[in-house]
């Protein structure tokens, strides 16, 4: 045998041995490996599997409660509005406030706050209403005038679409979504209510659901 033959073999061999030495740490790491979790889990046990049906009870209780607090809004209250002012028919959930002025001498024909459990202050501007309901003494063209304005405005973004109330499908009017007043971001639905303009909004995004849920499948009127 030639010398390249001979450092070709011994060559061959310490690969060899090298890779079999290789393959004996990773077995003795894997092992080592599944004897320490193996012991982790026959000394801990018993506090493993308590933490997991505390979790398994939190997540439970968690569910419990979000449908107590669904099913505890039902039966809806129900506030209906003057004639003159189109009839408003507002359901909303039995757990929440109301205070509406339907005397025609406010800022608004009819002005509504609704809020769960107590209606904050309708003069601070701080305060934020799960939902405001309002007839304004305004033609549906001209407060459409203003919002097209405020959706110029890119400091303050609104996306707009086309809009009925579910039980009005043909009194088409808009959504308007983000600055929907010079100091509220949420959600407004503008119709054409005769000769004047109703608008129904949630201010910020906590009583989204309600709003989706409750208000506006339930809102009607006599346009």
């Amino acid at each position: 045998m030639n010398k390249h033959n001979q450092d070709g073999a011994v060559n061959g061999v310490v690969i060899s041995l090298v890779f079999a030495i290789l393959l004996l740490i990773g077995a003795l790491a894997f092992g080592g490996w599944a004897f320490n979790s193996r012991q982790d889990y026959k000394n801990n046990v018993d506090s493993k599997i308590a933490e997991a049906v505390a979790v398994a009870q939190k997540q439970q209780g968690s569910a419990d409660a979000a449908k107590y607090t669904e099913a505890a809004k039902q039966p809806l209250a129900t506030y209906t509005g003057p004639e003159a002012y189109g009839s408003l028919v507002i359901s909303y959930p039995k757990t929440w406030s109301g205070y509406v002025d339907s005397t025609g001498t406010g800022q608004a024909l009819v002005d509504g706050y609704f809020n769960p459990g107590t209606v904050p202050s309708a003069t601070s501007q701080s305060s934020v209403f799960a939902l405001r309901v309002q007839v304004i003494n305004q033609p549906y063209a001209q407060v459409l005038q203003t919002f097209a304005a405020a959706a110029k405005n890119t400091q303050n973004p609104v996306s707009f679409s086309a809009y009925a109330l579910p039980k009005l499908p043909k009194t088409v009017g808009i959504k308007a979504v983000g600055q929907i007043t010079q100091q509220t971001t949420g959600t407004m639905v503008v119709l054409p209510l005769r000769s004047d303009t109703l608008e129904i909004s949630t201010q910020g995004t906590q009583y989204q659901h309600d709003f989706d849920t409750y208000i506006l499948p339930n809102f009607s009127f006599s346009p």
